[in-house]
């Protein structure tokens, strides 16, 4: 039970150390191959506004750019995994869907939380996840090494849900502690068998998890509360959005938890 091929976006702006070297971390952890992405595009110039030139010229620097981000991707990643290495002059969003086709696992940063930020450097967390149709490991700020000792599954009995669970075997497995946490206005039979069954699907893996289940109207509060006391090292859970137009909108605690720049959040949809 393991990821075989870990896929980690890469900004072509931001900082290439950290997010890689969670990378290697879980590439090494589950002996996977390690592909290396950077995406990134240029605006279509407008009359009045860029030049053809100018536009061509932006793009030139986007791949130098590129070179500089592969021979540090390579050099850290040197002697410890095996790797690939892959780039693309598009919009990073889409280039990250399309490599998902080789991956178990996206790792990627989320410098602008749910927001998209600058789309034509920057891909947006929220729009992969949904779109990806792989679990998407967004890494916290400031990280310097990935730990996942203590994991909260977020958990409701939806379609999302149950696949974020599934999704995350490999490193649920390996944890110290997990616990599986429902907060909701009430609690009928309904939810606690919901719950308990959860917890016994993962004891058929090995993993010996705790309940906990919190009424609350306020969802929101107590589950970030409870994720808070528990010193969690890695929230799990599912991604709930819908398109509109062609932005992607998203229920409270999906933006919520993609805004959570502290945590390391496991999102599948």
């Amino acid at each position: 039970m393991s990821y075989k091929s870990v896929l980690v976006n890469i900004d072509i702006d931001g900082p290439v150390i950290p997010i890689v070297t969670v990378a290697i971390d879980i590439a090494r952890s589950h002996d996977a191959r390690l592909i290396g992405l950077c995406g990134a595009d240029a605006p279509l110039p407008m009359a009045g506004v860029m030049t053809a030139e100018a536009w061509q010229q932006m793009r030139d620097n986007i791949e130098k750019r590129f070179t500089k981000v592969r021979a540090e991707f390579e050099r850290l990643t040197t002697g410890s995994v095996r790797t690939e290495w892959r780039q693309s002059l598009t919009n990073p969003t889409h280039a990250v869907v399309q490599a998902a086709q080789s991956a178990d696992l996206i790792v990627m940063a989320a410098s602008e939380g749910a927001a998209t930020g600058d789309s034509y450097k920057h891909a947006s967390p929220a729009s992969v996840v949904l779109r990806a149709g792989r679990p998407v490991l967004v890494v916290r700020d400031k990280v310097e090494q990935f730990g996942a000792e203590r994991i909260v599954v977020a958990w409701k009995d939806t379609r999302e849900a149950r696949r974020a669970v599934a999704d995350a075997l490999p490193l649920l497995v390996a944890a110290k502690e997990v616990t599986v946490v429902t907060v909701t206005a009430e609690a009928d039979q309904v939810i606690r068998d919901g719950l308990n069954n959860v917890v016994a699907f993962l004891a058929e893996h090995g993993i010996k998890a705790t309940p906990r289940l919190i009424e609350s109207p306020d969802e929101y509060l107590m589950l970030f509360n409870f994720i808070d006391r528990s010193g969690a090292d890695l929230v799990v859970s599912g991604a709930y959005g819908h398109s509109r137009l062609r932005e992607w909108a998203f229920g409270g605690v999906t933006r919520a938890l993609l805004d959570e720049a502290r945590l390391n959040r496991f999102l599948s949809s």
